[in-house]
């Protein structure tokens, strides 16, 4: 089975001659649809350099990146555009979300740009709010909800197209314990009944139990890859610790 996501050999250089800096080096894995990957590695490693570049926000100096045997960064204007918005979901850890719209209107915000009918928009808002346990706040605007339910609704905006690869940027990072566990839940729910394909970047060892693998980066390079399988998340949760403490990695103690 081909890799929805296939990257191979990415270096992403800085500057140029002496005062060049080299931010990721020989960086290669694939990620397959229906996967939850975490990506996780110390303050420095290149994560979000390696985020930003699956994101097609910036490209790599060698090496490719594939999606769906699509080469993404020889994309170029509205083809790229094309391509972000048919196959790539953003989750982001400060919500973006517009404070002149409803949540409904936020949530349908990439389904009125990409032209679907009304009467399918309200049923793919619909289900898409249940998912998350927003289906009472629909009429609400986001100052008048919490933390915690804008970042859900961050994440159902992000997934009502049902993009072939959604990416999550530190999604928990503003929120609290309880907010935090109720959007992993979600999200893992997502990749199990709808198999979703989900990469979450994080320093979070609580946030990075949840997925079902994860790919640690030290100093720019890949260091090592754990898979959940059969474990319990508690026991997952103690193994990515283990590596962290290993590659010096930040480390919360708290489950």
């Amino acid at each position: 089975m081909e890799p929805l996501l296939k990257v191979e050999n990415i270096k992403k250089t800085y500057g140029k001659s002496s005062a060049a800096y080299t931010a990721l080096e020989n960086i290669s894995f694939d990620i397959h649809e229906g996967e939850f990957v975490g990506i996780m590695g110390p303050s420095g490693a290149g994560k979000s350099t390696l985020l930003n570049m699956l994101a097609t926000i910036d490209s790599p100096t060698e090496g490719k990146i594939f999606m769906n045997d699509t080469s993404i960064h020889d994309m170029k204007g509205a083809d790229l555009t094309d391509f972000r918005r048919d196959n790539l979901g953003f989750i982001f850890q400060d919500y973006n979300l517009l404070d002149s719209l409803t949540v409904k209107e936020n949530i349908l915000l990439p389904l009125a740009i990409a032209k679907i009918p009304a009467k399918e928009i309200t049923n793919l808002v619909n289900r898409i709010a249940k998912v998350f346990g927003i289906e009472g706040l629909l009429a609400k605007y986001p100052y008048q909800i919490s933390g915690g339910q804008k970042q859900r609704t961050a994440a159902a905006r992000a997934l009502v197209t049902e993009p072939a690869l959604i990416l999550a940027d530190e999604p928990t990072g503003a929120l609290d314990s309880k907010s935090a566990t109720g959007l992993l839940e979600s999200l893992s729910e997502l990749n199990e009944k709808n198999n979703s394909t989900i990469m979450l970047v994080t320093h979070d060892a609580y946030a990075a139990s949840f997925c079902r693998r994860i790919i640690f980066i030290k100093d720019g390079t890949l260091s090592t890859e754990i898979y959940r399988r059969g474990q319990s998340r508690k026991a997952f949760f103690q193994e990515i610790m283990d590596v962290l403490a290993a590659i010096g990695g930040e480390v919360d103690d708290v489950i």
